[in-house]
Parts: structure tokens; sequence; C-alpha cells
């Protein structure tokens, strides 16, 4: 069996936010055809017991801890350097020295590094056969916060977004081949790396259509007689944070003057302290974390996903899908994911448009399905199919850009 070493910015375990999603596919995938070698970093203190199932699938692992303050005081080194900030934070002498052992004492066939901040772990290994997961183009997440800030913090956010921007394009020069979640991110980024075009990958991620299945059975979670507007995700994320202040503020007035039975729920784990104080507003109700977010996509009348700032492409808003609802989305949050006959709700960062569109929805006689939007998740968004084209991709990183796009329309070539 081939070896491949699996450096990860995050445990890829459990599936419970984005990043993590694909991950955590990514690793189950490649367990089954690698022996795996998994090195990463657990950022949040809940994930050490998560151990035993990573374990299990690796043949080895380095796992090392990732607190808020050796974060910040790696970051500030960076910043003295003159290197990015994200690159700073996972300078890691423990995981540097293991990376080091392993491919000293094994032949290792790939390296697949998940987020540019693991990259400088085998930056200087040119023989090595290296694919960049990028997910995301972050350098520009970075500059859409600098938008959306003044003074230092600005000025720092824009500083990120040149340094990272530069890193990026020294990885996509020296690996094999970078991968990002979309083909509108691939293209965004082709963009900035023109020549290196034939090199960059859009691969989907998928929807476990068998979890988010509107068919079963969810209990209702909201109070009887409400008209429940929903938006899911984790909320100690800035681009949910700032999503969900701009719904509060600016479009749930309009809707709330006009039905005193409509309620906005903003359901995730660890909201933050500007996120709590939306509960304070009239119609608003902040949960924090929940066993099951189902049952509160299940009974929605309409699911929001307002982000503002947003690169990739949203699992949120693929699982609402998945679960049929009608979507209220902003451009930011619907790119990436290809429109389809059939989509219900709208598609606009326009405050009078969105709350329009949720009024007409709040005024049908039940919760509406979309059955157009799950069709679409079924024959464009599944993981075993999105998951043939990964491997294709590991397996042959100097394929040329047409064969691979042909690889993508298709999804199913095998690769040995």
């Amino acid at each position: 069996m081939r070896s491949v070493l699996f450096l990860c910015h995050r445990l890829p375990w459990p599936p419970s936010k984005g990043d993590k999603i694909r991950s955590y596919h990514v690793l189950r995938w490649l367990a089954e055809r690698y022996h795996v070698y998994l090195g990463t970093f657990v950022d949040d203190p809940t994930d050490w017991q998560y151990l035993a199932p990573v374990e299990s699938l690796c043949a080895e692992v380095c796992i090392r801890p990732l607190g808020p303050w050796h974060s910040c005081w790696r970051a500030l080194v960076s910043l003295m350097r003159g290197e990015a900030l994200t690159v700073g934070v996972y300078h890691d002498r423990v995981m540097r020295s293991w990376v080091e052992r392993l491919l000293a004492e094994h032949k290792l066939d790939l390296v697949l590094c998940y987020s540019s901040g693991v990259a400088p772990f085998v930056m200087r290994h040119a023989q090595l056969r290296r694919i960049m997961d990028f997910v995301d183009v972050d350098s520009d997440k970075w500059r859409q916060y600098a938008q959306n800030h003044g003074g230092l913090t600005r000025m720092i956010y824009r500083r990120e977004a040149r340094r990272l921007a530069e890193f990026e394009r020294a990885i996509a020069e020296q690996f094999e081949a970078s991968v990002f979640v979309s083909e509108a991110e691939a293209s965004f980024f082709r963009q900035q790396v023109p020549t290196l075009a034939d090199k960059v990958h859009g691969i989907p991620n998928g929807v476990d259509t068998e979890y988010w299945d509107p068919h079963r059975t969810y209990p209702d979670p909201y109070q009887p007689g409400e008209r429940a507007i929903v938006f899911v995700g984790a909320m100690d994320y800035r681009a949910n944070v700032h999503a969900t202040q701009w719904f509060a503020r600016e479009v749930w007035p309009r809707i709330s003057t006009r039905r005193q039975d409509a309620r906005f729920y903003i359901v995730g784990s660890k909201p933050t302290a500007a996120v709590r104080a939306l509960g304070q507003l009239a119609g608003i109700t902040v949960t924090g974390r929940v066993e099951d977010v189902r049952p509160w996509l299940a009974h929605a009348y309409a699911v929001v996903a307002p982000l503002r700032i947003a690169r990739g492409i949203q699992n949120k808003v693929l699982e609402a899908m998945a679960m049929e609802k009608v979507l209220l989305a902003t451009p930011e949050a619907w790119e990436g994911i290809e429109d389809f006959e059939g989509r219900q709700g709208c598609i606009s960062d326009m405050p009078e448009v969105l709350a329009t569109e949720a009024l007409r929805w709040l005024d049908a006689p039940q919760a509406m399905r979309v059955p157009a939007a799950r069709a679409k998740v079924l024959s464009r968004y599944d993981w075993v199919r999105n998951l043939h084209i990964y491997e294709n991709v590991l397996c042959d990183a100097s394929r040329d850009t047409a064969s691979v796009r042909a690889v993508s329309a298709d999804g199913m070539e095998a690769c040995s």
C-alpha cells in the first residue's frame, strides 16, 4: 500500500465546521487507500476526545496543541519577521522534528497539505511529490476583512492579505498541484497565477445526503405559532458573526414589523458576545450549541445565508439544499454553487429584497419544500463522486488541465 503524509492545520474530526467537514472526508478516503501519517493541531480543547478514531485510521500521528496564546505569540513573531501571520501560527518545533524524522525513516509516495499554514514543514523538500489543498483563497478573505474594518486592524489585515497572497503563489509554484473547494475558487486563483493554471483544480465538497434527509421525522424545536427563519453556523467564526449582525440590523426589522409571529433563530456553537447581544433584539433568539441542527432546518420557513465575507463554497448552503429548504442567500454565500432550475428563495445583498422574499415564504400556509435543491446536491455534490476526482489529482498531479476538467465533469475515472 502507498504512503501519504497528511499535514492538516486542524484535527480532521469531527466534521463539525466547514474546513473540518472536508478534511474529515479526505482523511477517511485516504485511509482506505494509503498508509496515512497524520500531522495536525488541536485548537479546540473539546477535540482532544476524538483522538482515538483519528489514530485508528493512521499508521502514525503527531497531534500538537494550538492554544490562543501560542497562536498570538507565534503570529507576533511572524509579524516581526515579515512573514504572513497565518504561517507563523503553525511554527512548531515538535511537529517539524516529527516530519523530518518521518521523511528520513520512510519512503513516502505523496504529501498532502491541507491549508497553507502547514506548507512550511515540507517547503524545503523539493524531491517530494507535494499537493496543496488550499480549500479557499484565504488571502482574499483577509482582504475582505480589511474592507470591513478601520484603523490599525485594517492595516494588519491588509498586510496579511498581501503577505499570504505572496506565500500562496510560492506554494503553487513549488507544489505539483493546488486544489480548491470549487471551480469558481480555482478560477479566481488561476487569475492570480496564470502561468500555473494547469496545476490548479477545483474539487467541490460533498454532502452526506443520508444524514441530511428531509424525509425523516424531526421534533419541532420552535414555539407553537412561530414562523421561523434560521441561520446555522459556528458562531465564533467572524464571517458568521458579521453576517448575523448585518441581517439582524438591516433585514430583520423589515420582516418583524410586518409579521409579529416571525422569529429569527441563530443556531450554532460558541456565540461571541456580539452574537449573544443580538438575542436582546425583538424577535431574535440565539440558541448556542444544539445537539442536532437538522430539526431547526426542517421546521424553518426559510434558511438564511447572509454572508458578506466569504470565499470558496458554503457547506451550510449545501446542507440546507439537501434538506429541501427555501434559501435566502447573498451572492457571496452562493459563490461556487451551481444554479439550477426550480431554486426557491433569492440571491441578493439588498436588505429590502431579502426581506420581501422572506415575507413571501412566511406568508405561506406551511413551510415549503424545494425538491429541486436536493436533486442538485445529489447530482453534483456527492462525496463519493467528488473524492474520485480528488484521488485522480493525487494520483497524477501533472495531468493537463483539460484532462482533469474532463474527469471533473464525469467524476468517476478510476486511478490506480
